[in-house]
């Protein structure tokens, strides 16, 4: 009868290929069918570790790799060989290249975008109720503008 206990996992329970040492994040990625790992890096964000770790799959596995954010994919530097060094090199660029932008801040699995920042329109949600206040414009008849008689039924804009 075997018992097998459990130990405190350092790994990051959304992120493949990193985990938790001394407050900081580290990523290593085993190189296929061998028994030696690639030390990618230790990053300050679980994010950037991450990236780091989806660029080494990226470059060893291919297109079979399980990535940690397979829409960033393309915008990943590609190391200009197989060897470790290299790997190791673009995989800091793209840690870097994720620290610099806002693109990738996990909410509880589902990403957030703040579309008043990408359009430009800080005020967007703000203009939209203004706009919900307006009265609408009066009816224009043949004769000129006027006022509809709401007497008889019950009028959405009669405040």
């Amino acid at each position: 009868m075997s018992t097998s206990t459990k130990t405190p996992t350092s790994k990051h329970p959304l992120y493949r290929g990193i985990r938790c040492r001394s407050r900081k994040w580290v990523s290593e990625i085993r190189e296929p069918r061998k028994t030696t790992r690639i030390w990618l890096g230790t990053y300050s964000t679980p994010e950037m570790a991450a990236a780091a770790y989806d660029v080494a799959a990226l470059s060893l596995k291919g297109c079979h790799a399980e990535l940690n954010f397979p829409d960033l994919a393309g915008s990943y530097p590609m190391p200009a060989s197989l060897e470790p060094a290299f790997i190791r090199s673009a995989a800091e660029a793209a840690a870097e290249l994720v620290k610099c932008s806002d693109v990738v801040r996990p909410t509880g699995g589902v990403e957030f975008v703040d579309e008043e920042a990408i359009f430009g329109m800080p005020n967007l949600l703000i203009d939209m109720a203004d706009g919900m206040m307006i009265s609408p414009p009066p009816e224009v008849g043949n004769d000129g503008p006027s006022v509809v008689d709401s007497s008889d039924s019950d009028n959405l804009w009669s405040y």
